[in-house]
């Protein structure tokens, strides 16, 4: 099993993200029901997942981060919109390929290329 990018939010949160699609498959299958999941729109990001209760600041903190790692931000260095769902809401089917997964319901956020600029992690 391939670690994942390990992150502390400012507020002492994990967040996980995944480096690859056989990482992204990994970490989608640890993921709580409850729990908030990130992917951009575009493909080739990381899928991004808050472990726990999130607490103030850290779904647009896994927002940024989403949008710092996908090939979207690398390739064209503009803002980023990023889906945001819960581990409930993911599913995955027989004929989908490796690192590719369906959402029933999401939220839309988008990240502005300032923010992902100036994001340490």
């Amino acid at each position: 099993m391939t670690k994942f990018r390990e992150i502390i939010s400012k507020k002492g949160t994990l967040i996980l993200a995944g480096k690859n699609a056989e990482n992204n498959e990994e970490l989608i299958a640890q993921i709580e029901p409850n729990e908030e999941v990130f992917h951009t729109v575009n493909p080739g990001s990381p899928f991004v997942n808050i472990k726990g209760e999130p607490k103030p600041g850290d779904i647009k903190e896994a927002a940024i981060i989403c949008a710092k790692y996908s090939q979207d931000y690398r390739d064209n260095k503009s803002d980023v919109v990023v889906h945001i769902f819960k581990g409930k809401d993911v599913y995955k089917k027989k004929d989908m390929k490796k690192g590719t997964f369906g959402v029933k319901k999401l939220k839309i956020m988008k990240i502005k290329k300032e923010l992902i600029e100036n994001f340490q992690t």
